[in-house]
């Protein structure tokens, strides 16, 4: 009934001037002498006056100790550059209109420290990937003008051997460049939301298989066994060429960070009313301060000497892109010296869904 200020304030106030109505006219009745009943009303008078100052004064304390208390707030939220959010005690009055300003304010206040520290992030994050998007392209630039001009300066003194040989490395170099600007332009346009999965069913587990033998024999140039472990058949509704994606990104990855002799498993299995697919390998491990970010755009933790440095680290992002898109979840497990596992769980396809 008094959730507001101004009904409170007008209750306490009508309290107040019955009570003093009512002395008044328990009074008059003990003094029936029109002299009596003059002083009386001028006593009335002057009393409701001085009471109405008095309470004006009460009033406008009550009033300004909280909207002192705000405004001091304010001022600390604004000294502190908007990074710390704003935290006033109220005794009381929460639920009326000042109470209701102060609540505001704070969230108000949590909401835009929580965007600042985000922009911050976000800017920190956008000079470390500038930073590596110039080394990343500077390395195989470079490498490629080397041996480009060295082809140029001596011409007439290499051997065909040596001269296939020099293209080949600038060949390979220019493939690196292609992969990183495709990885850039490819993870930029997910982020975006400018791509769209075309659904369709299909076995996953197939695709893992057809996956593993086309990357088998860069696994066994490397020294790896790479192998697959289907368990199920039970298909999933998702874009088949942006899984295969996924799938390369993530045995890539296992290759790129597994020594000379390890092993890399890809393994399909049912999940209850989803399909977990697990890639598996016995390399070094993820330290585990870093398994948190190990998807974040241009990290690259450390992994010992296997790691390939011209890798630019956008593979894993660009995959957790992909099955986030398609309402997936990937997580990462990992034991230092013993090995890493990702696993990307999918909706199965119902038996009564279309298969376009």
């Amino acid at each position: 009934m008094f959730a507001t200020l101004y009904s409170r304030l007008a209750a306490a106030l009508m309290t107040v001037f019955i009570a003093i109505g009512a002395i008044m006219i328990l009074a008059s009745q003990r003094m029936l002498e029109t002299q009596r009943l003059f002083e009386l009303a001028t006593d009335l008078i002057v009393g409701t006056v001085l009471f109405s100052l008095i309470a004006a004064l009460v009033v406008f304390r009550f009033l300004t100790i909280r909207l002192r208390r705000l405004a001091a707030a304010i001022e600390a939220f604004r000294a502190s550059g908007f990074a710390t959010p704003a935290r006033i005690e109220q005794a009381g009055g929460s639920d009326d209109e000042i109470g209701q300003l102060v609540a505001a304010f704070q969230e108000m206040s949590e909401r835009i420290a929580m965007q600042l520290a985000q922009l911050s992030r976000v800017d920190h994050e956008r000079r470390e990937l500038l930073a590596n998007v110039s080394h990343d392209l500077r390395t195989p630039l470079a490498s490629m003008q080397g041996y480009l001009e060295t082809m140029l300066i001596k011409a007439n003194g290499l051997s065909p051997e040596d001269r296939m040989r020099y293209l080949q490395i600038a060949v390979k170099q220019c493939e690196r460049l292609g992969r990183l600007v495709r990885d850039l332009f490819d993870l930029t346009k997910l982020e975006a939301n400018e791509v769209r999965p075309k659904v369709e069913a299909f076995p996953l587990g197939e695709l893992a298989q057809d996956v593993v033998q086309k990357l088998a024999l860069s696994a066994q140039r490397r020294g790896q066994m790479l192998s697959a472990d289907v368990s199920t058949e039970c298909p999933i509704r998702a874009d088949i060429g942006m899984m295969e994606r996924v799938l390369e990104n993530l045995i890539e990855n296992a290759m790129r960070y597994t020594p000379e002799g390890g092993k890399i498993n890809v393994s399909v299995r049912a999940a209850g009313e989803r399909v977990a697919m697990q890639v598996t390998d016995s390399g070094r491990g993820i330290h585990p301060e870093d398994l948190g970010s190990v998807f974040d755009r241009y990290y690259r933790a450390n992994r010992g000497q296997s790691g390939d440095t011209g890798n630019a680290g956008l593979g894993l992002a660009i995959a957790r892109r992909i099955v986030e898109l398609h309402g997936g979840q990937i997580r990462v497990e990992s034991t230092l010296g013993q090995g890493t596992t990702f696993t990307v769980e999918l909706s199965a396809a119902s038996a009564d869904q279309p298969a376009g």
